[in-house]
């Protein structure tokens, strides 16, 4: 692809929306959630299918859902609650340190500069700028396997990992694109452009793609 061709690109996807299901956390920030429960419902979401998040979510927002509260249940409750996400009792124990932090260092409220979201315990690049990005409409750019794999296999990028495909997009995405670009890649990548196999007889962007390293498709 040439790099022009993004404003189309991402134009035609965007279209696409609307035929799929919303990434849980982008669906949270429209239903205007607080910063606090998009926050946990990130680092629920890792390694995680967004139907399994949405569940578990719900259920440990119902016994709590500010950073006080949250402390107040034990880490057996939360990984009840939050069971069967990947790495449950990882992650319960990180939100109990997460809202410990929130509440001795940031007053109970979510810090908005990304080096103070890297400092939570759980928070990876990826949460930190999906946080900035949809719950304080900042310059987060979220960059998670979908991203990488689609901006790769479109040809916009050529990186080795997700931390290159942020630092390379940073540079050349232009920045009124930055907030929903994961929204809009994410859904791609979980209903078309698969990660083997890609449904590419159905793409509404298969002109423009360069089809990087795609040996089979559909």
């Amino acid at each position: 692809m040439l790099d022009r061709d993004i404003h189309r690109i991402i134009s035609l996807l965007k279209r696409t929306l609307e035929a799929w299901e919303t990434p849980i956390v982008t669906h949270m920030a429209e239903e205007g959630r607080g910063l606090f429960q998009i926050l946990i419902s990130t680092i629920l979401s890792s390694r995680t299918k967004d139907d399994v998040t949405a569940a578990a979510s719900e259920r440990l927002f119902r016994l709590a859902s500010d950073p006080e509260n949250m402390l107040r249940l034990s880490k057996e409750q939360i990984e009840k609650a939050v069971y069967p996400v990947g790495f449950y009792k990882t992650k319960a124990r990180n939100i109990l340190r997460t809202c410990r932090d929130l509440v001795d260092r940031y007053e109970s409220r979510v810090p908005d500069r990304l080096d103070d979201l890297l400092t939570l315990p759980g928070v990876g690049r990826k949460t930190a700028n999906l946080v900035i990005a949809l719950g304080f409409d900042g310059e987060g750019l979220c960059v998670d396997t979908h991203v990488h794999r689609i901006s790769n296999r479109l040809g916009y990028v050529r990186t080795k990992n997700p931390q290159e495909t942020e630092t390379a997009l940073r540079e050349k995405l232009p920045r009124r694109y930055w907030r929903d670009y994961n929204t809009i890649m994410v859904a791609h990548g979980q209903n078309i452009c698969k990660p083997i196999s890609p449904l590419c007889s159905r793409c509404p962007v298969f002109n423009y793609c360069g089809r990087v390293e795609v040996v089979k498709k559909r």
